[in-house]
């Protein structure tokens, strides 16, 4: 695209022109002041970023998404790779295998839940000299499955700073920091875990699964909340979205005084957080050992963390329903939480069900 030099897009806030990024784990003083956008990766071998990214860029100009400045150049169409160049990281054989494999280690007493995920991949080349547009299917994506959290971070190489290609549709709240009078600094988490087409398509095992990752989140807030204020406000509430539905909780509490006046706010909620317990498992640092020695493909930015930071406020998505883009590379993940009440074959098309409305809007027409 023409005179990219950067966009973003989340909860009601554009931005455009980036001139700065940073390495958050290695400045988490700078995100205190300005609006910041942040993408974090996920990283299977650690219970933290810290062994892989988590980057967040400043924008010259950030504004509301009801007034966009007359200088901001209207998206791209988009042009999608065809329906049938898609790929798959692992194919169902070795995907259900997998899930025969979580299951033994809950067996074992090893782990409660993993989630197991595959990367589906389809080459898209950008126009000539350039990298397709993010905008355009950040677009097509909120016309065809919009979502309450859906994100776009696109800083071209271009600009001569940390490139990154992130296009979500997600569904799911990682965590929101806002300030509350005569309360403090609150942050809460709205894990999603419980999928299927109709509400009467929803199981025990959803429900067991959605219980054991609200008790995961409600134990990582304890441990940068004050005593006492971690609470679940809301347990297995059906929410409706595009094509299906989800089990959602919320679990909330108040910052302990020297988290929120920390320089290093955000090292120590992502040490305390991250990755997030839906696309992890219980208990985590097992989980993640489980999935490292399972998926042979690194998920990147699916099952991060994509959002923004502003003065000490922010709003952070769970990176699912999220493709993401590089080095000629259209990449997008799916995946399920894993049980001993799971059957492999339907972890399988749990799969195939949360990828399949958003590869279509992704892909050019059969």
């Amino acid at each position: 695209m023409t005179g990219n030099t950067g966009w973003a897009s989340f909860a009601g806030r554009v931005a455009t022109d980036a001139v700065e990024g940073i390495d958050v784990l290695a400045e988490p003083e700078r995100l205190a002041t300005g609006t910041w956008f942040v993408v974090a990766d996920f990283e299977a071998g650690s219970g933290t970023p810290s062994g892989g990214r988590a980057r967040a860029w400043r924008f010259a100009h950030v504004h509301d998404a009801g007034a966009p400045p007359a200088t901001t150049p209207p998206a791209t169409t988009w042009h999608g790779p065809p329906h049938d160049a898609w790929t798959s990281s692992m194919d169902r054989a070795t995907y259900e295998a997998a899930v025969g494999q979580v299951r033994e280690h809950v067996r074992e007493g090893d782990v409660y839940q993993a989630n197991v995920c595959r990367v589906l991949s389809a080459p898209l080349m950008g126009p000539p000299g350039a990298e397709p547009d993010a905008r355009a299917l950040a677009a097509r994506l909120a016309a065809g499955n919009p979502a309450p959290h859906a994100a776009a971070v696109h800083v071209p190489a271009a600009t001569g700073l940390d490139p990154v290609w992130v296009v979500s549709a997600s569904p799911e709240l990682y965590l929101s920091v806002r300030d509350e009078p005569g309360t403090g600094t609150v942050v809460e988490s709205g894990p999603i875990k419980g999928t299927a087409r109709t509400p009467d398509g929803l199981t025990e095992k959803d429900r067991a699964e959605n219980v054991m990752i609200t008790d995961l989140v409600r134990n990582d807030l304890q441990t940068v909340c004050r005593p006492g204020t971690v609470e679940v406000t809301s347990l297995l509430a059906v929410e409706e979205h595009p094509g299906l539905v989800h089990l959602v909780s919320r679990v909330r509490g108040t910052l302990s005084d020297d988290v929120a006046s920390s320089g290093a706010l955000w090292r120590r909620l992502l040490d305390g957080t991250f990755p997030p317990g839906s696309v992890s498992g219980a208990p985590k640092s097992s989980a993640l050992r489980i999935i490292g020695e399972l998926e042979p493909v690194p998920r990147g930015p699916y099952c991060g963390a994509v959002g923004w930071v502003a003065d000490g406020e922010a709003s952070l998505a769970v990176g699912i329903r999220t493709f993401w883009w590089a080095d000629g590379v259209l990449r997008f993940g799916t995946g399920a939480g894993i049980t001993w009440g799971s059957d492999p074959a339907a972890e399988w098309h749990e799969t195939e069900l949360k990828a399949e409305r958003l590869v279509a809007l992704a892909s050019e027409p059969r």
